[in-house]
């Protein structure tokens, strides 16, 4: 597999970009990694990176990005924070991946299982992790108002809303990646990875 350059990224579409990382993750899930020498992609991105992607996806430690997409050094930008959740560090750093760094996709990518938005479910508070878990509220409020004991597929389906509002929160608050979404420069999609399958479900 080839280490991203710069004439490979520029030829690349956000149709491509989707399609690499969707059969990257079906290479994952039937465990055929693609062969990379991962020490000469070290040599041949230390003079300057060229990632086709960028992805939020929580710090969920079963849940890493490169792995579950089958990608090597240099080939994407991985943002991870709690519940995928959008603030302005996050903005900044996708705008910097694609404005400035040429990425051609920006995926948003929650997953089943997962401790923020149980945590958000349940409506908890301790220290920094309340303002964290304050931006997932919404979508348990717009699935389940008002409610504290969900099942487990009612905190599945808060999962999947939370990945939609993150993307509403980028196109709302991030002038720049909606105008390069509008000019179909970049893709700006959803996603959803299974801790039990390993599947990327794209939305």
């Amino acid at each position: 597999m080839k280490t991203q350059t710069k004439e490979i990224q520029e030829n690349l579409t956000a149709a491509d970009a989707h399609r690499i990382l969707e059969q990257g993750n079906k290479r994952f899930v039937q465990n055929v990694k693609a062969q990379r020498d991962l020490k000469s992609q070290v040599f041949e991105t230390s003079a300057g990176q060229y990632p086709f992607a960028v992805v939020l996806s929580c710090i969920d430690s079963r849940v890493p990005a490169e792995l579950v997409f089958d990608q090597g050094i240099g080939d994407i930008f991985s943002v991870r924070v709690a519940g995928n959740v959008i603030n302005n560090d996050v903005l900044g750093s996708m705008e910097y991946a694609c404005k400035v760094a040429g990425s051609k996709i920006v995926v948003v990518m929650g997953h089943t299982k997962c401790g923020a938005v149980t945590s958000a479910c349940k409506r908890v508070e301790l220290g920094n992790i309340t303002e964290l878990l304050s931006k997932i509220i919404p979508s348990v409020d717009k699935v389940h108002p008002e409610k504290t004991d969900l099942s487990e597929e009612e905190v599945e389906e808060v999962a999947i809303e939370n990945v939609k509002h993150s993307i509403a929160a980028i196109k709302a608050n991030s002038s720049i990646l909606s105008e390069m979404e509008a000019s179909g420069e970049i893709e700006i999609v959803g996603a959803n990875y299974s801790v039990e399958t390993g599947e990327v479900t794209f939305l």
